[in-house]
This record gives C-alpha cells, structure tokens and sequence, in this order.
C-alpha cells in the first residue's frame, strides 16, 4: 500500500492561527473573550492580519486595530488616544482652580495638560476648548479623546468611551471618570 499525505488547502495556516485567536486574545492583562458578532479586522505585530469571528469591533484594543496608526508595522495611539491616557494617569489628582497640573487641575486645566502630553497645544479655558478643533455631531459619534464641554461652555473633560469621560469636577472631588449622561452635554470637538 501506498502512503498518502493529507493535503491542507490553501490558507490552512492562517485558518488556523484565526481560530487559535477568535477564542481569546490577550494582550498584555488584557484578555477578550470571544462574542457574538461577524468577525472583526485586527492586525497582531509579528503575526500577521485577521478576520476573528465572534468578537466585533468593539472588543479590539485600539493597538490591534487594522488600518491604525502604523509605524514601524506597530499601530501607535492617536494624539487623542495619548491625551486620553494622560488624563487618566491623573485619576485621583486633587481639583484645584485654575491650576493646569502636573499635580492638581481644574476641569480646562486637565484637558489642556493632557493634550499638550500628546504634543498638542489647544486653548486653556473650557469655552475656548468649546470654540476650538472640528465639531462632533453627537455623544454617537464622538471617539475616545475628544473633548466634551458642558455646562453651556462652563465644564470641560475628556471622553473616554462607553459612555463615560475623565475629568476634575470641583473643590474635595478629585480627577475621575464620570457618565456623561449625568451632566448636560454642551458639545464635542474633535483636536
């Protein structure tokens, strides 16, 4: 009798590394369990790009997101991702009035600090943040970073996604997250 190989069809490899990943993907502590969903587009630095069914967009760290910022064939964070990143590395950061960090901020002086942490200068006071950047139609449309004015111009912080933004409020209450749903939403910009 002879002996037969079974052949693998074309793909077979990159079928098989996309199971492998639909299941979970780690990143670090970070860890996502396949859901319910078509498939979603990601790119893993030094293993190539993939299709995940069961996971959607949603659940994809930005990192891994394709079609991202690409340098060197890594994804880099946006200038609003990195301002997003400072001002939550301030959660916890005590309220001070007019004070635009490193230590303590009012609610411009966290969003003004942060962006310039991302290399950016955008004005200092929130109804100048509020006149500043590109427009967002609504809290839909809005990505994480974008800076969201409230208040009729009065309050500003940073929009973190989900729902939810960064920001320091008043005297006693430090740097946190907070719903946007909680406060009267004035518009968005977009630096």
């Amino acid at each position: 009798m002879a002996k037969h190989r079974m052949e693998q069809p074309r793909g077979a490899a990159k079928a098989a590394k996309t199971a492998v990943i639909a299941g979970s993907i780690a990143v670090g502590s970070l860890a996502l369990a396949a859901g319910p969903a078509d498939a979603a587009p990601i790119s893993i630095p030094g293993v190539g790009d993939f299709e995940v069914p069961g996971v959607n967009d949603n659940q994809i760290p930005n990192e891994l997101k394709q079609g991202g910022n690409k340098q060197g064939g890594i994804l880099q964070p946006t200038r609003a991702q990195k301002a997003l990143r400072a001002a939550e590395s301030k959660i916890g950061s005590p309220y001070s009035y007019g004070a635009a960090g490193p230590n303590a901020f009012d609610c411009s002086g966290l969003v003004f600090w942060s962006y310039k942490q991302a290399g950016k200068t955008i004005p200092r006071d929130s109804y100048g943040q509020l006149g500043g950047g590109q427009p967002v139609a609504s809290l839909a449309a809005a990505k994480p970073g974008d800076v969201l004015i409230f208040n009729g111009g009065g309050h500003a912080g940073i929009y973190a996604g989900n729902g939810q933004f960064v920001h320091s409020s008043t005297y006693g209450v430090p740097v946190k997250r907070d719903k946007v749903k909680a406060w009267s939403l004035t518009g968005i910009r977009r630096y």
